[in-house]
């Protein structure tokens, strides 16, 4: 089945760094299609008013609107070429630029859900040379109203094609399983690493307990049992999608500071390049999860993929 994934773009150094990671995702999916997006500008409202009324508005303005679509243009093909040269067929790139209509986080959420894709992937942190932002405040704005499509957003420099799975054991973490299943169907090279970091009694609550209290040991024995179910489950769904078993590798480790700084410890000491995470964690209450917010804001040379 095909994968379309949105790849929007600036001329910034950060959207390179997403155009050099789907060359990644390119040699480890099948039948995956990139639609290439960049928003234009801007024009000034009081612009588009005057040039009802005057002619030298009206030329302003429509000289404005040739150059805006041309400067994007130019920065697409650019980022095709990129890609090109980084091994993917041009027959799965797809680009294409519209005036910006709702702001550049809420265009790059309608033109993904326009455009039936199945993921959107974006350069984090930049800012480009006409002022287009793929910042910290906009990809955290597409990944918080993205309530459908996972985001995969690009913190620098990817080089590792080795993959970690963050998991709890909530249903957000099996929606990271099946997204996962669905990106990287019939890759029967891979190997996955399913992570669960143990958690302790302050992942839960800051108060200080009793050091001999017994709430620790039943939360980690309640952790257990539902960590090894959903492993079982995980198991299952990688095998339908042509993953084995074998190309799994489960890894529990304990909290050491908190659960979210192992598992960026993990990241770094296991060379890992893409975190797969569900945004929510066990407590549905949370919009963007204390882990994966974590995650984002600290991860260096990793993509990180958030499933909502």
């Amino acid at each position: 089945m095909e994968k379309r994934i949105l790849v929007a773009v600036d001329d910034s150094v950060y959207s390179i760094r997403a155009i050099e990671y789907a060359a990644i995702m390119a040699s480890l999916m099948k039948d995956i299609r990139f639609l290439v997006f960049k928003g234009q500008p801007t024009i000034s409202e009081h612009l588009i008013k005057d040039s009802h009324l005057d002619k030298k508005a009206r030329a302003i303005l429509s000289s404005l609107i040739t150059k805006n679509r041309e400067d994007a243009e130019r920065v697409l093909e650019d980022c095709k070429n990129m890609m090109v040269s980084r091994g993917i067929d041009e027959n799965a790139i797809e680009t294409f630029t519209l005036p910006r209509i709702m702001g550049t986080a809420k265009d790059i959420l309608n033109v993904a859900r326009q455009k039936a894709c199945d993921a959107i992937l974006l350069g984090r942190r930049g800012l480009s040379k006409i002022g287009e932002t793929f910042s910290s405040s906009v990809s955290t704005t597409v990944i918080e109203n993205s309530t459908m499509l996972p985001v995969w957003a690009v913190c620098g420099h990817v080089t590792s094609e080795k993959i970690v799975l963050a998991i709890d054991g909530s249903a957000s973490s099996l929606r990271a399983v099946d997204h996962l299943c669905f990106m990287l169907e019939g890759n029967t090279d891979i190997t996955i690493t399913l992570l669960h970091v143990t958690p302790k009694l302050r992942d839960f609550c800051p108060i200080d307990f009793d050091k001999e209290s017994d709430v620790e040991d039943i939360i980690i024995h309640g952790d257990k049992q539902c960590v090894e179910n959903f492993f079982s489950h995980a198991k299952k769904r990688f095998e339908k999608a042509g993953i084995s078993k074998e190309q799994l590798n489960i890894k529990r480790v304990p909290s050491v500071i908190s659960v979210s700084k192992t598992i960026i410890n993990e990241i770094k000491e296991g060379g890992y390049g893409t975190l797969v995470v569900g945004r929510s964690g066990l407590n549905e209450s949370f919009f963007l999860g204390s882990v994966s917010s974590y995650c984002l804001n600290n991860i260096s040379d990793c993509a990180i993929c958030i499933v909502p």
